[in-house]
């Protein structure tokens, strides 16, 4: 029988040369921990309408999608990550913690110093490239 997986959609939002990440609240053996913005594509919606709405709910923005971002990363189970690159559609819109503890920018310089999700992590060096 095929198993269709469970795609979980992660969004590379740049600007000015940096990369938004969201520093999650709960559960807690994930609180604290960095992961980028995105969450499950529902049934129906395409992986690009998941990412507009995600970061909608998540961060209160507006972005424009761009290509896929590295390969897809396998989940627990049947889940699968897989990330876009976005753009803020208004440069003077400013993310914020909706669901997260904390927002922010990092540089590429950054990247290796933050304490990410195993999943993310596993794209670092993707991300790194978009910067």
């Amino acid at each position: 029988m095929l198993v269709i997986p469970t795609v979980i959609v992660g969004t590379a939002i740049v600007r000015d040369g940096l990369l938004l990440a969201q520093q999650r609240a709960f559960p807690a053996d994930t609180a604290g921990k960095w992961e980028l913005p995105g969450g499950r594509v529902e049934s129906g919606e395409s992986d690009v309408d998941a990412v507009i709405r995600e970061c909608a709910e998540e961060l209160g923005v507006d972005v424009i999608v761009g290509e896929r971002v590295g390969p897809d990363v396998p989940l627990s189970g049947t889940k699968l990550l897989r990330v876009f690159a976005a753009t803020l559609r208004h440069a003077g819109s400013e993310p914020r913690a909706v669901e997260h503890s904390a927002v922010r920018w990092i540089a590429g310089g950054e990247l290796a110093d933050v304490e990410w999700l195993p999943a993310d992590r596993v794209l670092l060096p993707s991300l790194a490239a978009l910067l």
